[in-house]
């Protein structure tokens, strides 16, 4: 069965996809290094600074300006991929990447090439229970491009009135890193991508090597994907890679999950049709959810690479290496088995915690002061909801873990109950201030006048008299209808406990 996508793509269906096809995933995430200066000059790196204010004559390509390799930059390459459990080269070098756009002022990238800093390593991702080990072809040391805006309706180079270059982003030290081919995930593809790219973000930041702010392009991923015809059922063989497609830039965990899959959908619907897939990159909407033709996709031999003759090779010492390994955080495998143990977490709950994307949001607010299963209720329920509908990640939604701690020590201490505590939330989004100072300004605290609340019990006595005389009777359990009463009155701003203490005070 097939649809139509937003752009007139032909769909096929995600179950026909599975019967005919097995998908085959391969990643490249460029990590923006949070270094002072960038690559391979002393231009500061602040994000959000006027366009073209940033640059000088090295990181502009400008005539006799010579190249200096960023040590700190180099430190954070060997870090990241002794974390992958990658091999680190004794020696390497940097090549010059030949090609021609509006945001490369050098028209090259200086990168790396046949000789990467980092290579051979892998990663265990775990989905729902099961483990995938995604492995690392190489990590290698490169500089981030200027960038572009296109003015216009669409955004889009095609159909703009004009665009402009920022040169600013030009020359920031980038780690690219990318899998081998991802096979034998199946239906699971999409969030195996998803699992990674997001396993990856938490140990770049654990790290300390950058923000890891998908949201302002420090960690992309750019994602490949092909399809094999699925081989007949006991049969060792392995099918043949497909011809791939790469959706370029893809900038949250959830998009890199839906262009998978659309992708995939994408591909077995031409096949299907006996059409061929066109290698390509490709961009990813996140506001339709598909993804349009960029280029026909170069191959390394086209990009003319040759080593960069004004940089010197880059030699780490195996005493420097050892010296890094000492310096890296825990594994995440085995932090989460130990964050369970401590929480007290089921395995289901783990899961879902680390599948929601919170579980760094939750051991910073549980760091903050809120107890395990406090810090899960708020993000995996009332957060998660609010970031599922605004279309973002938990991350991007704009509350913190010490803020959401703030709020459990406000319920903690009878200031203000769950449902007050939503309203909190809705002022904390809206930028009013701290839990506290929203509390005030909203006038959300419980109220704790005995008269007040002793005044809203006889007026719902007065007013259920059936229920008061079934409570005298010795049936307790129907307090919650005049609890119920009370707390409307109220307005919600009462101690529910304390309100049942006074209706069976009065009706004892």
């Amino acid at each position: 069965m097939t649809a139509t996508s937003a752009t007139g793509d032909a769909l096929l269906s995600y179950d026909d996809v599975l019967a005919a096809y097995d998908p085959a995933l391969g990643l490249e995430v460029h990590v923006e290094l949070n270094t002072a200066s960038k690559m391979f000059c002393g231009c500061p790196t602040e994000f959000g600074a006027e366009p073209n204010t940033q640059v000088c004559p090295t990181c502009l390509g400008l005539p006799g300006a010579m190249p200096v390799v960023n040590g700190k930059a180099v430190e954070s390459a060997i870090r990241i991929g002794l974390a992958l459990n990658c091999e680190i080269a004794e020696w390497c070098r940097f090549a010059r990447k030949n090609y021609f756009y509006p945001d490369m002022p050098k028209n090259f990238q200086t990168s790396q090439y046949d000789e990467p800093i980092c290579f051979e390593g892998w990663m265990d991702v775990e989905v729902d229970g099961e483990t995938f080990r995604v492995e690392i072809e190489r990590a290698h040391m490169e500089e981030d491009t200027g960038k572009s805006l296109h003015v216009g309706t669409s955004g889009r180079i095609h159909g703009a009135d004009y665009s402009l270059v920022d040169y600013n982003r030009a020359g920031i030290p980038l780690i690219e890193i990318v899998t081998k081919p991802i096979r034998g995930a199946g239906e699971r593809a999409p969030e195996v991508a998803k699992a990674y790219v997001a396993q990856l973000r938490d140990l770049i930041v654990a790290l300390g090597v950058s923000d890891a702010r998908m949201d302002q392009g420090s960690i992309r991923a750019d994602v490949n994907l092909s399809l094999a015809p699925k081989v007949s059922a006991g049969s060792t063989a392995e099918a043949p890679l497909g011809t791939r497609t790469e959706t370029k830039n893809v900038n949250s965990l959830r998009s890199v999950e839906r262009a998978v899959r659309y992708e995939m959908q994408r591909h077995a619907a031409i096949l299907a049709g006996g059409g061929s897939i066109l290698q390509e990159t490709r961009h990813w909407h996140e506001d339709t959810g598909v993804t349009t033709s960029g280029r026909e996709k170069s191959d390394a031999e086209d990009y003319r690479y040759f080593p960069e003759p004004d940089l010197v090779p880059v030699a780490p010492s195996r005493e420097w290496v050892e010296e890094l390994r000492g310096t890296l955080p825990e594994n995440p495998t085995q932090k989460r088995a130990r964050l369970q143990a401590e929480w007290g977490f089921t395995d289901l709950e783990m899961r879902d915690t680390v599948g929601a994307g919170a579980l760094s949001m939750v051991e910073e607010t549980i760091a903050a002061g809120a107890s395990p299963q406090a810090a899960r209720k708020w993000w995996l329920a009332e957060l998660a909801r609010r970031a599922n509908d605004a279309g973002v990640e938990l991350a991007e939604l704009g509350v913190t873990p010490a803020q959401v701690a703030g709020v459990q020590a406000l319920v903690d201490a009878g200031s203000i109950n769950d449902k007050l505590a939503r309203q909190v939330f809705d002022g904390l989004l809206a930028g009013e201030g701290t839990p506290e100072e929203v509390v005030e300004k909203r006038g959300l605290a419980i109220v704790s006048d005995e008269g007040a609340l002793s005044a809203a019990v006889d007026n719902a006595i007065a007013a259920n008299p059936d229920v008061a005389q079934k409570i005298r009777d010795g049936k307790v359990a129907a307090a919650g209808a005049l609890i119920g009463a009370v707390m409307k009155e109220m307005r919600g701003q009462a101690d529910a406990g304390r309100v049942r203490e006074l209706i069976l005070e009065k009706l004892a």
